[in-house]
């Protein structure tokens, strides 16, 4: 756990300063400041179109009876594109696109069933339910 949060917080801003000082030395600044203000600007288009698609999707699934267990997976990630393409630097806006098409987010999303369901087959998986219903 302590790598992935060393990782998270020291190596990935690492590599994004190293990113823009180098693509900034060959675009120039005032460029590169641009072409972060125009990703975070698309992606907080894109990351509504697909917010909204999601939530659609959720809908129809409880709608139709089921839990929208795949579609909330689907809306994570969007939110975590969404987040990720707020963040200045070039490495978290392609990771951050890549979340916000759906083609792609349907791989993020086979990964994050196949560690949930390894967690649950090894027993690492708690679900508690906390509720005040009499």
């Amino acid at each position: 756990m302590f790598l992935k949060l060393f990782s998270l917080f020291l190596i990935i801003p690492l590599v994004e300063i190293y990113l823009l000082v180098k693509i900034g030395g060959i675009i120039g600044a005032f460029n590169t400041v641009l072409v972060i203000l125009i990703t975070a600007s698309l992606g907080a288009y894109l990351t509504k179109i697909q917010g909204f698609r999601v939530f659609r999707q959720i809908q129809d699934a409880t709608r139709q009876g089921y839990m929208p267990g795949n579609e909330l997976l689907h809306g994570l990630f969007v939110l975590i594109g969404g987040f990720a393409l707020l963040t200045p630097g070039f490495l978290t806006d392609a990771i951050g696109f890549s979340m916000l098409i759906p083609q792609i987010r349907e791989i993020y999303v086979g990964i994050a069933k196949g560690i949930i369901r390894k967690k649950i087959e090894q027993g690492n998986f708690q679900m508690r339910m906390y509720t005040d219903f009499r």
